[in-house]
């Protein structure tokens, strides 16, 4: 996936403004529209306007709109979206603490390209701390919803989503992380998980970390002992993610 540059806050300005006007005029009657429609020519009428063209007539129709909304200024909007940005880079907004092994990795591969699996808030996490994220899951719900949280918080340019699944997706770019719960490995045959490690593996730049969530430690269909035998050549810890489980973290050597 290639990285898009991140948009100005001025342009993210411009585009609320556009969609909040846009969701007015589709709530209201035409007939509402067309009352705004002869405000706005009464309004150009009183300026020293040589022409009235259709533009103008549009712009000052948006910005009655606009005003009848109350839709704050840009400094306004631009000091209440960076407050927004300032807390959504920070591990406790999601739910996790500084120490958790995501947020160490996040930390090692900040602007970095990560694939997140079925991981909503690990998604939204990574793409506010700069990395451009593959966000997949096989509901298309899911996946949805992902890019509307990230519409919301103004992370449109730093994720893209697909639907898809460990089994068959195909990385078309180097990856420098992988994200993913431990039952989405659990629930591949044996050969399966082994093609599709062996793929990230292969797609992951050196230095580049893996990070599996909530491997259980007792025993079951995916367990550290074949994580470990997997990931033989990778730097690997495990993290006590609860009473239970642990978190499997294996970073790449370089070659």
């Amino acid at each position: 996936m290639a990285r898009r540059p991140q948009r100005s806050l001025r342009h993210e300005y411009e585009l609320y403004l556009e969609e909040e006007i846009e969701n007015y005029k589709e709530s209201v009657p035409r007939s509402a529209i067309l009352s705004i429609g002869d405000e706005a020519a009464r309004n150009l009428a009183t300026e020293a306007q040589t022409v009235l063209t259709e533009m103008l007539l549009w712009e000052e129709v948006d910005r009655i709109i606009t005003r009848r909304l109350r839709l704050p200024s840009y400094s306004t909007w631009r000091r209440r979206r960076l407050k927004l940005h300032a807390e959504i880079r920070r591990p406790e907004h999601w739910g996790m603490q500084p120490d958790d092994a995501l947020v160490r990795a996040a930390t090692s591969v900040s602007s970095g390209h990560v694939l997140v699996a079925d991981a909503e808030l690990s998604a939204l996490y990574l793409a506010a701390n700069g990395c451009a994220v593959t966000a997949i899951a096989a509901d298309e719900d899911v996946v949805q919803r992902v890019l509307a949280a990230a519409a919301h918080l103004g992370l449109s340019e730093r994720i893209h989503g697909e639907i898809g699944n460990l089994e068959s997706w195909m990385p078309d770019a180097p990856l420098n992380a992988v994200v993913c719960a431990s039952h989405l490995l659990g629930n591949l045959s044996v050969a399966v998980r082994a093609q599709a490690i062996a793929r990230l593996q292969g797609a992951t730049a050196a230095g580049g970390v893996h990070v599996v969530r909530d491997v259980e430690r007792t025993p079951g269909v995916l367990m550290l002992e074949e994580l470990r035998k997997r990931y033989r050549d990778w730097d690997v810890t495990t993290v006590s993610s609860s009473p239970t489980s642990d978190t499997f973290v294996a970073r790449k050597l370089a070659s």
